[in-house]
Order: C-alpha cells, then sequence, then structure tokens
C-alpha cells in the first residue's frame, strides 16, 4: 500500500506538480459515503451520511473465499456428485450455518446399494445459537426418524406418521413388494415430523431445567429460583430465543428421489439441461421451494386461520408476524411460541441474573404459538439420464440451495444462468445484457416469492466469471460482479452498518456427472485464497 501510494507522488515531483494534490486525490479515492441510521440527541432515529474506508479487492476477495469448500462423492452407479459450499458474513458474527452429510446403505438395508446425500443451509436471526446447533443436529435427526421406517422392531408411536403408515399399509413388513422409505408419501411425513419435533426439543429444553431445579421450598412458595449460574441455562435458552430457518436437500439415489424441505425464506431452485430444436439447448429454472413469510398469500392464510378472527388483521402486518419476524416459519423464537407467563418466569430464572434480559413479546402478542418449524417438503424423482450432445449436457444437473441473502440479490433465472455459464466455460467478465442470449434460460416451476419487491435492474454491468469455487462465483456476483468499485463499496461496509445493505450468504451448489467416476477426486478440499 505504501509502495504505491509513493509512485504518484514521485511522478508528480518529476513533473512539477504539487505532490499534495495526487496524494490528497489517492487518499479521496480510497474512501466513499453512505447514509447510515443514527439516534439525535432527542433519541429519535434519522439518517446522516458517514464515509468508510474502501477495502482493497485482494483483502475482499479473500473473504468471498474464506469459507468455501468442494467435494466430491462417487456413488455406486457410476455417478461423480460434487458439491461447493461458500459463506460470506454481513452479522458479526456470521449467523448463518451449514451441513453436509453423506450416508452410505448399508448392505442389509433392503433398498441397498445406494446413498443418502444430505445438504443444509441455516439462516439465522437474533443470534447465531440456533443456526449453529442445527448445523449439528438437524441432518442426525432426520436421519434416526427415517432409520425407524424399515425397522419392524421400532416402537416409535408418533401419531401423524403412524396414521400415515396405516393407510399405505396393506400387508405385513416382510411382505412388502418395496421399502417404506421408497415410498415419497412417508418420507415426507417422516421429514416433517423430525424437524417438528427437534424445535419442540429446542423450545422445552429450558422448561425441563427449570422443573429440575426447583427444590420443594420452591414450589411451595411459587418463587422463581435464580438458576442463571446453572451449566445449562444459557445453553438451552440461547437456541431457543434465538430462530433460524432451514432448508435441507436429500437425495435418496437407491430409489432416485430428491426431497426439498423448508422451514423459512431460504431457497432451492435446479437448473436442468433441455435440448432444443435448433441443437442449442437451454436450462430450465425448477424453483423446488416456496418463500414462507407473510408476503406469501398461503402462509398469509395459514397463520390467520390458526388463530382467532379478531387478530386476522394484524397477526400479519407488513409481511411480518404481528409486524415483526418476516419468516412465518422458523425453529427457535421462543417469543412467538412461548405463552407470555413462561417467558416472564424463564427471563427471571435464567437470563436475569446473566444481564442478558428476552425481549418482551410483540405488543400484539395474544394467542400463541404464532410460528412453527414444520417444513413444508416437495419431492422430485430424479433422472440421470443424459439426452443432448453438447458440453454443458454431459449428465449435468444442479440444485441450488442458499440463504435469503442471495435471494435478495439475484433471481432465480440470474442464478441458473451464472451457473450455467460456468459449466459452459465462460471466462472474465461477460455484459449482463449478453448473458441470456450466451446462456438461455426458461422458467418451469416459479415458486413463489415472499420477499419484498426488488426494483428491476436495468441489465447494465457486468457478470464475472473468475472464481473457482462454484458458490463463491455466486457470492461475488451477488454484489457486484464484474464492476470492481460497486463489489468493493458493498463488501467493505463494516457491521453492522453493513446489514442495511445486505444480509449474511450462505450458497451450497450440488452437481452430478455421469460415467466420470474415474476423474472424480475422493477427497475434501478447502478452497484458500490464491496468494
Amino acid at each position: 500500500m505504501l509502495r504505491r501510494a509513493w509512485k504518484p507522488i514521485a511522478g508528480a515531483v518529476a513533473l512539477g506538480t504539487p505532490a499534495f494534490v495526487y496524494y490528497r486525490t489517492y487518499y479521496v479515492q480510497q474512501t466513499f459515503e453512505l447514509p447510515i441510521r443514527v439516534r439525535n440527541a432527542e433519541g429519535k432515529a434519522e439518517m446522516r451520511s458517514h464515509t468508510f474506508q474502501l477495502l482493497p479487492l485482494k483483502t475482499l476477495e479473500e473473504r468471498i473465499r474464506e469459507n468455501a469448500t468442494y467435494r466430491t462423492h462417487t456413488s455406486s452407479d457410476d455417478l461423480v456428485w460434487n458439491f461447493t459450499t461458500a459463506a460470506l458474513a454481513s452479522n458479526d458474527p456470521l449467523e448463518d450455518a451449514n451441513a453436509t452429510q453423506i450416508i452410505t446403505r448399508d448392505p442389509s438395508d433392503p433398498s441397498a446399494p445406494g446413498d443418502y446425500l444430505f445438504f443444509a443451509v441455516m439462516d439465522g436471526h437474533s443470534g447465531f445459537h440456533t443456526s449453529q446447533l442445527l448445523s449439528r443436529i438437524l441432518i442426525k435427526a432426520v436421519t434416526v426418524r427415517l432409520s425407524s421406517l424399515n425397522s419392524p422392531t421400532s416402537q416409535s408411536k408418533t401419531g401423524i406418521l403412524e396414521s400415515m403408515k396405516s393407510l399405505f399399509r396393506t400387508t405385513s413388513t416382510s411382505d412388502r413388494k418395496s421399502p417404506m422409505d421408497a415410498d415419497p408419501n412417508l418420507v415426507s411425513f417422516a421429514i416433517k415430523e423430525a424437524f417438528t419435533n427437534l424445535d419442540q426439543e429446542l423450545i422445552n429444553a429450558p422448561l425441563r431445567v427449570l422443573a429440575n431445579g426447583l427444590d420443594e421450598a420452591a414450589k411451595k412458595s411459587k418463587v422463581i429460583p435464580d438458576l442463571s449460574q446453572h451449566p445449562l441455562a444459557l445453553t438451552t435458552m440461547l437456541p431457543a430465543v434465538s430462530g433460524s430457518c432451514a432448508i435441507m436437500a436429500m437425495i435418496d439415489t437407491a430409489h432416485r428421489n430428491l426431497y426439498v424441505a423448508c422451514t423459512g425464506d431460504s431457497r432451492a431452485v435446479a437448473g436442468i439441461w433441455e435440448d432444443t430444436g435448433d441443437g442449442s439447448g437451454q436450462w430450465r429454472v425448477e424453483v423446488l421451494s416456496e418463500d414462507q413469510t407473510g408476503r406469501n398469500p398461503s402462509e398469509h392464510e395459514r397463520i390467520k386461520s390458526e388463530h382467532p378472527k379478531e387478530e386476522e388483521d394484524y397477526v400479519i402486518r407488513d409481511g411480518r408476524v404481528l409486524g415483526g419476524l418476516e419468516p412465518t416459519r422458523a425453529f427457535g423464537d421462543a417469543r412467538y411460541k412461548w405463552p407470555r407467563i413462561v417467558q416472564e418466569t424463564l427471563n427471571q430464572a435464567f437470563m436475569a441474573g446473566n444481564n442478558k434480559p428476552l425481549r418482551p413479546p410483540p405488543s400484539l402478542f395474544k394467542t400463541p404459538p404464532y410460528v412453527t418449524a414444520t417444513p413444508e417438503v416437495t419431492h422430485r424423482e430424479l433422472s440421470f439420464t443424459s439426452t443432448g450432445n453438447t458440453p454443458s449436457s454431459k449428465g449435468i444437473r444442479f440444485l441450488v440451495l442458499a440463504t435469503d441473502g442471495l435471494w435478495d440479490q439475484l433471481s432465480n433465472e440470474e442464478v441458473v444462468g451464472l451457473v450455467g455459464g460456468y459449466f459452459s466455460g465462460l471466462k472474465g467478465a461477460i455484459p449482463k445484457s449478453e448473458l441470456p442470449t450466451l446462456i438461455p434460460t426458461v422458467t418451469g416451476a416459479a415458486g413463489v416469492d415472499g420477499k419484498r419487491q426488488r426494483t428491476k435492474k436495468s441489465g447494465e454491468g457486468l457478470w464475472s466469471f473468475t472464481d473457482d469455487n462454484l458458490s463463491a462465483h455466486l457470492i461475488r456476483n451477488a454484489f457486484g460482479g464484474g464492476d470492481e468499485m460497486t463489489l468493493r463499496k458493498m463488501l467493505s461496509i463494516p457491521a453492522p452498518y453493513s446489514r442495511r445493505y445486505r444480509d449474511d450468504v450462505t450458497v451450497t451448489i450440488v452437481w452430478w456427472e455421469e460415467g466420470r467416476a474415474h476423474e472424480a477426486k475422493l477427497s475434501t478440499e478447502r478452497i484458500r485464497p490464491k496468494l
């Protein structure tokens, strides 16, 4: 930096121009101004201009690639599975999380051979506690529930799922022609139940700690004890009171099924290559989830139906639950689930003594719960047959899972076009107006966009095709792409001011290729910044 700063000064001296002119110009170019919200002397919010340092591009590229990973897996049917993940923080610390797990079926499994491939991204809010916990236990909870489907010795009696089993069970388990985990209806209900039960465990954990911490004297006097120093006080409370959306894709290679379970407003989008009559081909955009916010009409109606009629005018306000929480489904967020008296009791028992008082429930809070973690689960049959002859169609299909920080910036069509362009070998800076011609897309299932309507872009600017990691490639293009100054400004804004302009982003991309097992690298690689 210093050597670069001295060069214009030396040139100025040689040319006889006052050095301070160049020196001042150089440093002016390293800052930029943005309006930020501040409190004035009267305590009222107002917007003021603030100057920020413009960070070097190299520093910001290192941030984009810092959490980037790439892995491959070869399944028993000669398919090569590739998956990348990258994350970029806006909050400090990052409130997103992610998880990946591959489970190979045991030879004794009725559906063997084959694999379960799990991919999940979690979008935390009001802290990272819920999302980080989900990254460790969500997939495990689902696999435990799925394992009981084909287990004749399972003693689990779990209401809805058992009822569903009875509807589909026409013969004894030993006489069934196909395993129960081959039935998309049963698998979908098992996933829903796993999500719902896990959230119940999160929400009820502090209550169990409180119950176990009450001695006989406290029970008789009805005095709430101070359990703030209990080893499980914050361990159970923080994941319950913070919150997280989650979206999980499960690929069952044995039965060639894809399941997507969505709780909240993260999104899953697939790109499917299709041949066209002229031989050029195109990518079909398939949205596999719906944004679950108050702006989604079906979610709005669902929540209204679950509460008294006198609440229907305000149970969703400005697209948010009681005017506060944007996602209508989430893990944790006990502030929208616990009755008011429970919140007050747990606050006094666990949080007051830790100087972490709970926020009171929303002013319109009357008939909880208002938020659920039960997901919507969609199912698609997977086809692994190549149909085209172009380089882009050699068995390649892909799936993008991302938190809403990506979808706030890029449309479904732009994401599929950017991934398709990566597979087609595009390099360097590509005008945004030209990408739809180079990489044609067509909309299949459109899904429901539950986010606030964005200002439509003019098509000006540049996309960038420079990153080796496919997830990092999308993150770069979400915040400026080939427009270096835009990228630098967006990523130079520090927390907490950055949250007004961009959210945390986590992106996982999965794609599969046929007949290339001999080329696969059976390894895990973390992408490191290039020096």
